[in-house]
């Protein structure tokens, strides 16, 4: 024990007065954690946690997630208090623009801050794939030096979102020992006490769907430091729900324990709560005595991670490749379109069933590649072959069953992501992307290379009906910045945009996969439509005669234009474009020559939605689109009935020919 109770309380009242200093400066955000579970954050940073603040992304660090990203100066605090790299100037900027402390945190601005936080719920997710990254890299590599810990603060409000509870039941089921979930318990949430939304026994809750629990006053330095000490030693199989009973914004007796204690309101009372917790009038006070303490116990977390470092030498030593992995698991520029062996197959084939070809081609070179589902691997087809399954028994195997739970599946995968050492990708239908979407937009604002496999895209569905078509799924995606859509037309296109999204590394890529057969788009060379997913179009057919017209699609819309093409003769191009986004950043050369300036008369055809296609084909040019929800059919008798076909996009091709210039 480094750091005596006492010394702790008072590091801890010393964090309380940074949350209102830097809060009531900008007279935004929120107070009721930061106050209310500051000794918890005192015997986390200065006992129970093992980590370096000189060394923030050390593998054996443990992760700390703050879920209430609403709290986010509870977070700040301590991590300048520990002695990272957040100095009094970037607290005193809290909230302001370009600041490294901003209104929630965000993964890659701050050191010390492991994913980003902000809908309520999804840290917990984050948390549980970070657990899951845990164990199967301690079971996949047992020679190696590592136990850490994943803890996670969360508050009612997190709790009472669907998806902690789906990740929940999840970590419950995988027995995942990794995972402490603390509960800053104050039975108050935003408009009201907590009673007025919520009446479960959540000890009880937990306890049936198979974690640990147990409680702990929140305000009790001793008590906190022995419950998780012991906490993070235990090792039952199980996961840990700690109830840290606290009172809302502890220190501001107005507000204390209430709704209004959530916010900024207590700021008005600022200077008596500075008072009142011993504080001096001088805002923005560390303790010296603390300061000097934090600062001796950095330093002995350094030289024990020096201690460390010594033994993964030794084991990077006798196990080079393996160590070498849980360094990178990716393969940086490497291209991996090697790894996969011809998938034309002259018969036609779904690209789910290509792109799972591909996917567990390529696992055979990236060790660290992992593939989920949401209880469709059947259908989605994205099973690695030969990777067993990820399971408590199992915990080495590469396939891993969600469940019917697409939000937690995303959660989890970006959680899995945020901890760096693993390759993380699921699946699902197209249309319930929007069960997953929150996770997939927090994937793209982090910049996390996750990788999606969202199978029957359209209509084509068929019978199932407009429940289950997306005919506004993909452009939705598309719409996310930082998100790449690629659609591919045949199994070649398929292989390459399997490879090109795990080439990605700077953030998430949606595969958007058929169910039905589609036709290898012959003659075009397979090398041309393997590549052509890399920059996102590609001429396709080139014309034969002067360019007279353009015809745009995706996906198994292509095999449509390629046939128009046919009918209309050697003055036609047909590019196809699996992904928009991927295109819009090649070089304006590059994308001159494939949709030349010259050249207005175009027409693009796909089976949804078509209004962000007007970016390519310009104010003259056409879309053939689906604007309404679909119908329940065979999927070639409703792409007919909604105009999804070659003779509608011939005769939309002839009365574009004859308009004038």
């Amino acid at each position: 024990m480094l750091l005596p109770d006492s010394l702790l309380a008072r590091a801890a009242d010393t964090a309380r007065g940074l949350a209102i200093d830097a809060i009531s400066a900008c007279n935004s955000g929120h107070l009721g954690l930061p106050l209310g579970a500051a000794e918890l954050g005192a015997v986390l940073f200065g006992d129970t946690l093992r980590l370096d603040p000189a060394d923030p992304r050390w593998i054996n660090r443990d992760r700390f997630v703050l879920s209430a990203g609403h709290g986010s100066m509870f977070l700040y605090a301590w991590l300048h208090l520990a002695g990272f790299d957040l100095s009094l100037d970037d607290l005193k900027a809290f909230r302001r623009l370009g600041s490294r402390t901003p209104g929630h945190p965000e993964f890659g601005e701050t050191a010390g801050v492991e994913c980003t936080t902000g809908p309520l719920g999804q840290g917990i997710g984050n948390a549980v794939g970070m657990a899951l990254a845990a164990r199967w890299l301690k079971a996949r590599h047992a020679e190696a030096p590592l136990d850490y810990k994943v803890f996670c603060l969360a508050g009612d409000g997190c709790m009472q979102e669907g998806v902690a509870m789906e990740a929940c039941a999840f970590a419950a089921h995988q027995g995942l020992d990794d995972l402490v979930l603390l509960f800053d318990s104050n039975r108050v949430t935003l408009d009201a006490p907590a009673s007025a939304t919520q009446s479960e026994d959540t000890e009880a809750r937990f306890r049936a769907i198979g974690f640990d629990v147990c409680r702990v006053d929140g305000h009790d330095v001793a008590a906190l430091r022995d419950t998780l000490a012991r906490v993070r030693q235990a090792r039952t199989g199980r996961p840990w729900l700690v109830l840290v009973d606290t009172e809302i914004a502890r220190g501001i007796p107005q507000v204390a324990g209430t709704a209004k204690g959530h916010g900024e309101g207590g700021t008005a009372f600022a200077a008596e709560a500075r008072a009142g917790l011993g504080l001096p009038a001088e805002t923005f006070h560390v303790d010296p005595q603390v300061a000097r303490a934090f600062a001796n116990l950095k330093e002995k977390r350094g030289t024990d991670r020096e201690i460390w470092n010594a033994r993964w030498e030794a084991f990077a030593d006798e196990h080079a490749a393996a160590a070498e992995l849980l360094r990178d698991p990716a393969p940086g520029d490497e291209d991996l379109l090697a790894s996969i062996s011809t998938l034309a197959t002259g018969k036609p084939q779904a690209t789910r069933a290509a792109a799972g070809k591909a996917l567990s081609a390529l696992a055979t070179r990236l060790p660290h590649l992992l593939s989920g589902s949401a209880d469709l691997h059947g259908s989605t087809k994205n099973l690695i072959e030969d990777g067993g399954f990820l399971e408590r028994e199992t915990p080495s195997g590469r396939n891993i069953r969600f469940g019917i739970r697409e939000h937690a599946m995303g959660a989890i995968l970006n959680g899995m992501a945020y901890d760096g050492h693993l390759l993380a990708s699921g699946a699902t239908f197209m249309v319930f992307a929007d069960y997953l979407r929150p996770s997939i937009r927090l994937a793209a604002l982090a910049g996390l290379p996750v990788v999606y496999f969202l199978t029957h895209d359209s209509v084509g569905v068929g019978e199932d009906g407009p429940t289950h078509q997306p005919v506004e799924t993909v452009s939705g995606l598309r719409l996310i910045p930082g998100l790449d859509v690629i659609r591919p037309a045949d199994a070649e296109e398929s292989a390459g945009a399997v490879a090109a999204a795990f080439m990605r590394r700077e953030g998430p890529t949606v595969l958007s996969l058929s169910r039905q057969n589609l036709p290898d788009l012959e003659p075009a060379p397979a090398s041309l439509r393997r590549r052509g997913p890399t920059h996102g179009a590609y001429v396709i057919r080139p014309e034969s005669a002067e360019l007279e017209l353009i015809l745009l699609a995706s996906g198994s819309e292509v095999q449509l234009a390629l046939a128009a093409a046919e009918r209309l003769g050697p003055a036609v191009r047909v590019v196809s474009m699996p992904s928009m986004e991927r295109f819009r950043r090649e070089g304006g050369g590059y994308r001159k020559d494939v949709l030349p300036t010259g050249c207005w008369r175009r027409i693009a055809i796909e089976a949804g939605v078509g209004a962000l296609w007007r970016e390519w084909v310009g104010e003259r040019g056409r879309v053939l689109g689906i604007e309404r929800f679909g119908l329940s059919a065979p999927g070639d008798v409703a792409m007919r009935e909604l105009g999804i076909h070659v003779d509608a996009l011939e005769k939309e091709a002839r009365e574009l020919l004859k308009e004038e210039a």
